[in-house]
């Protein structure tokens, strides 16, 4: 059986001195099943670990905490980093997450020169954006507003709109930006 839940059962049953009959009664099964449950011989109905649960009181989380499935974690290292400039823009890509149904995400930090632009004022497309500004200063326009934004500020938006971010400043703009659903910006 790959998911066993016998020895929390049992451990919880013997810490609130309940017998295997007792508990049985509470939870509406037999004797020999809650037996068989705790020895892990056999792997009991949902309606039936419901049930053991509550006549125990046990919260679900204490017996389900070892099954919580390991997720992909993507590590990206600093020089690994995917990136493509435009005219005074850089784009490294920090992460790239596929989902289904246009779900996903994709985050770059972005370096904008002086004077240079990132986006365009002529077409937006389908998603959402946000932005944090790490230095620099910046105008950002979406549609017909323009938002002028300083370090530590940010800014989210449906990004069906035409949208422009500029380098308002004399120094470098840096900025961390994440679009969902990922457009591909740089490829793999």
């Amino acid at each position: 059986m790959r998911y066993q839940f016998g020895e929390k059962i049992r451990t919880v049953r013997e810490r609130c001195s309940l017998t295997l009959r007792e508990v049985a009664e509470k939870a509406g099964v037999s004797e020999s099943l809650v037996s068989q449950i705790e020895r892990n011989k056999v792997s009991p109905a949902i309606d039936t670990l419901l049930a053991l649960a509550d006549a125990l009181a046990i919260d679900l989380e204490y017996l389900f905490a070892d099954y919580r499935r390991e997720r992909p974690v993507h590590v990206v290292r600093k020089s690994e980093r995917g990136s493509f400039t435009r005219p005074g823009v850089l784009y490294e890509r920090l992460a790239q997450i596929e989902g289904r149904d246009h779900a996903g995400m994709e985050a770059y930090v972005i370096t904008i020169e002086p004077g240079a632009k990132s986006g365009s004022a002529e077409y937006g497309h389908q998603g959402w954006e946000l932005g944090l500004v790490e230095s620099g200063q910046a105008e950002l326009t979406v549609g017909n507003q323009t938002h002028g934004l300083k370090p530590g500020d940010s800014a989210s938006f449906r990004s069906d709109s035409p949208h422009v971010l500029t380098n308002t400043g004399k120094g470098t703009l840096r900025v961390f930006w994440v679009i969902t659903p990922p457009k591909k910006l740089i490829a793999g």
